[in-house]
């Protein structure tokens, strides 16, 4: 691309003495100037560029951003091992790099087993690496080497399907600001102990695989907090920034009694809570709970995905966006739970935006819209995914929609926003 804008940039008469004075541009241009249009270039085409002129041949190897995945070795006639092929990379790779490499992401989870990179990562180790990214084969999970421990410049870190055990002496990444753990074997001391070294911490992910009892995280400056997996209960210590946070998983044994981490987190704005409702009963005698043992005040954003633990809405009152997932959800604990009786006594009095994902048309779903309309004075907006209606019965699609707009609103302004790319309607 840098030839062709160099060459049409010329007048008409000065092209065909620009073309021999093409090599002499290139040879005299900055290092400073070659090394940020290679930084801009796919990893792959960087290296293509050593055939430009002989000074260029080896300008590539002074990259200090670099991508490794398997575009770089996967050919559409792969005779040699992808392994093999690899390897053969990082070899040449070590061998002819020189200066800092900031940042580095190696993507091998197609791999079937994972080659020994522990040279490779002794490596980036010993040259400033900031930005670290692995995404390793699952079969097998890899151990890192002892040496990742010792990036003191890492500011972020991404590891995915290893294993990490270091030695007693390591105390943590004293510039890390943003970790993500996924599927990692790592013992719970450890885990808990690396991020209370963490001292400037601001976003980590958590996925885990197996089941836990309990996790505790202690970050002061911690603000995304996004865990996958199931556990028990969740202890956040010392989090007076953490602003949103995501709680995802199928199977879990979670209690409501265990979800006061919200509680005691006063900055927290955005919540995302995927567990089995099932598993939240308040109290045994009861099969739907009315709300939490406690309000948070200052939750303005909530995800949940069905009807039955719409209940906990009771405990934000200050709540201004609600995205929910509704599904096929019909039974009569969803019906009764979404009785207006049941919310005499609760009004939404900041929501002004509500987002319902999957809609199907069924009775549960219908008497959620309808309540949401009468318990919010201030709703801006009601946006209504129809994907999920049956499209074959246009006529009862219609009639389900036009019960829709006929429902009292306690807001003057709100309206109804049907999201459908065959069918937009607004009323």
């Amino acid at each position: 691309m840098f030839l062709v804008i160099i060459y049409y940039m010329m007048p008409p008469k000065g092209r065909k003495r620009c073309r021999s004075l093409l090599p002499d541009v290139l040879s005299n241009l900055l290092d400073n100037v070659v090394d940020v249009i290679l930084m801009y270039l796919p990893c792959k085409d960087a290296v293509r560029t050593s055939i430009l002129s002989t000074k260029w041949r080896y300008n590539w190897c002074r990259r200090t951003k670099l991508t490794l995945d398997e575009s770089h070795w996967r050919t559409k006639n792969d005779r040699l091992d992808h392994t093999v092929k690899f390897k053969k990379i990082i070899n040449q790779f070590l061998a002819l790099h020189e200066g800092p490499i900031t940042k580095f992401t190696l993507k091998i989870n197609s791999l079937k087993r994972c080659p020994k990179i522990d040279n490779f990562i002794c490596f980036l180790s010993r040259n400033e690496i900031r930005y670290l990214v692995l995404h390793l084969p699952r079969e097998k999970p890899y151990k890192l080497p002892s040496s990742l421990f010792t990036c003191s410049q890492l500011s972020h870190l991404t590891l995915h399907d290893c294993s990490i055990n270091p030695s007693s002496a390591f105390k943590g990444f004293d510039k890390l600001i943003s970790l993500e753990l996924c599927r990692v074997t790592i013992s719970s001391e450890f885990l808990e102990s690396l991020i209370s070294h963490c001292l400037l911490l601001e976003q980590f992910v958590l996925e885990i695989p197996e089941v836990v009892n309990r996790i505790e995280i202690n970050a002061s400056k911690l603000r995304s907090f996004d865990f996958t997996g199931c556990v028990s209960s969740i202890y956040l210590k010392n989090v007076p920034l953490l602003e949103k946070v995501s709680l995802i998983g199928d199977e879990s044994s979670m209690e409501a009694e265990n979800f006061g981490f919200a509680k005691s987190c006063s900055a927290l704005e955005h919540l995302i809570f995927n567990y089995s409702y099932n598993e939240m009963a308040l109290d045994e005698q009861d099969e739907v709970a009315t709300r939490l043992p406690f309000e948070v005040n200052s939750i303005k954003r909530f995800y949940l995905p069905h009807l039955r633990a719409l209940c906990l809405i009771r405990s934000f009152p200050h709540l201004e966006y609600l995205e929910i997932e509704v599904g096929n959800e019909y039974d009569i604990t969803a019906l009764e739970c979404l009785e207006m009786e049941r919310f005499s006594d609760v009004t939404f009095n900041h929501l002004r935006e509500v987002k319902i994902k999957c809609f199907t048309g069924t009775t549960p779903e219908i008497q959620l819209i309808k309540l949401l309309f009468a318990k919010s004075p201030l709703l801006l907006r009601m946006l209504i995914d129809t994907w999920f209606l049956d499209h074959k019965f246009l006529d009862t699609r219609l009639d389900t929609l036009a019960e829709i707009s006929k429902f009292w609103r306690a807001s003057p302004k709100a309206e109804v926003v049907y999201i459908d790319c065959s069918l937009k309607m607004r009323s």
